[in-house]
Parts: C-alpha cells; sequence; structure tokens
C-alpha cells in the first residue's frame, strides 16, 4: 500500500479535531476508530473532519506527531547546556522515561506494532517523529558535551541509543506487557539515576 504523505491543512478547527480523534485512538486503537466516533467526540461534521484528514492513517500519524513533538520541546527547553552533562542527562532520562511509560505512548506504541503489516506507513511515522527525533536531538547535545572535552564518545549516534536504551531498563517492559500500569517516582527516579551512573561511567571523562 503506497504511503499517505498528504499534509492536513490548518483551520480554526484542526485542534478540535486532533484532541477529538485522540480521545478516540487511544480507547478504541486504530482499527477499532471510526470516522463516526472521531467526529463525534470533536464535536464536527464528517465533512470538516475530511477537509481536514481525508485519511485516517494521516490522522493519526499526525497526532503522534504533535505528541513526540511537544514532548521533545519540553525537553529541549529545560536543558541548560552550561550545566555538567550529569545533571542534564538526569533530566533528559527524567522526561523520556515518564514519556515512554505514559498511556499515550503505551498505547499508541501498541497500536503500532498492532498495524505494521498492513500500515506499515504507521509505524514508521511514530518511529520517525519519536524515537529517531530524539536521537537526533540527544546526538545534537553529546556532540556539544564531546566538543567541550565533557564527554568522551567516538559514535555519538549510538551512544544517544545506548542511553535510550538505558531509560526503557525494568519499566518499559513492564509497562508494554500490562504486568505492571501505575509507576512512583521513586521507581522512575531508581532507573534514571542507574541510567545516567552507567553512561556516564562509559563516556564521563571527570
Amino acid at each position: 500500500m503506497n504511503e499517505i504523505t498528504t499534509v492536513p491543512r490548518k483551520g480554526r478547527k484542526f485542534d478540535q479535531v486532533l484532541k477529538g480523534a485522540r480521545e478516540v485512538f487511544l480507547a478504541d486503537g486504530f482499527e477499532g476508530a471510526s470516522v463516526d466516533d472521531i467526529a463525534r467526540a470533536a464535536g464536527v461534521s464528517k465533512a470538516t473532519l475530511y477537509s481536514y484528514f481525508p485519511d485516517k492513517r494521516v490522522l493519526f500519524k499526525e497526532i503522534a506527531r504533535c505528541e513526540c513533538e511537544r514532548m521533545a520541546e519540553r525537553i529541549t527547553e529545560t536543558i541548560d547546556e552550561s550545566r555538567p552533562p550529569r545533571e542534564v542527562l538526569t533530566v533528559v532520562a527524567r522526561h523520556a522515561v515518564t514519556f515512554m511509560l505514559s498511556r499515550f505512548a503505551l498505547r499508541i506504541f501498541r497500536i503500532c506494532v498492532a498495524e505494521q503489516e498492513r500500515f506499515p506507513d504507521l509505524a514508521r511515522a511514530f518511529y520517525a517523529n519519536g524515537p529517531e527525533m530524539g536521537r537526533h536531538r540527544l546526538s545534537e547535545y553529546l556532540s556539544c558535551a564531546v566538543a567541550r572535552g565533557e564527554l568522551a564518545i567516538e559514535d555519538v549516534g549510538m551512544a544517544a541509543d545506548q542511553f535510550s536504551e538505558l531509560c526503557k531498563a525494568r519499566l518499559w517492559p513492564r509497562a508494554v506487557f500490562g504486568v505492571q500500569a501505575e509507576f512512583s517516582e521513586d521507581e522512575i527516579e531508581e532507573v534514571v539515576r542507574h541510567a545516567v551512573e552507567m553512561f556516564m561511567a562509559r563516556f564521563g571523562t571527570a
């Protein structure tokens, strides 16, 4: 099936449509989300919905893009590059772990995996706007830290990937498989602390 590349048209009810669709997708999944239900949740007509998003996949991808971009912006805004890498990475890890354990991220991940064979562009879009974008932004920071002599890394892309995997330790697998649904701040902070300590033990220069 050809990949959908249509760019949604902005308008007065654009955000309203996204909000309604987000609720329906999270509740019913991609296949179970009907256009009628989305239009009803958004408080718009089907004609209005189609004027913004002629295909349900375009709508789904836009929701994933907006949420991932919002998370990335929050992380970027809280990064103070004048601070030591340990402090910066702690902030990044805390945001990343919290987002990965969120209901939204887990639900979208499951939808993308479930629909990968029929709609591979959904999974690719989520990867591009989520993990890949996060890897790019973290790599940019790591490159700057290397240039300042604060970290010693030969392959910043690989290091960014490794840091992301460290942030998935223990809690993320339990969340994905439904073993655990609620996570305390202490549990999250433990994962964050170990991820940063392991990373700094390998790449720190101090």
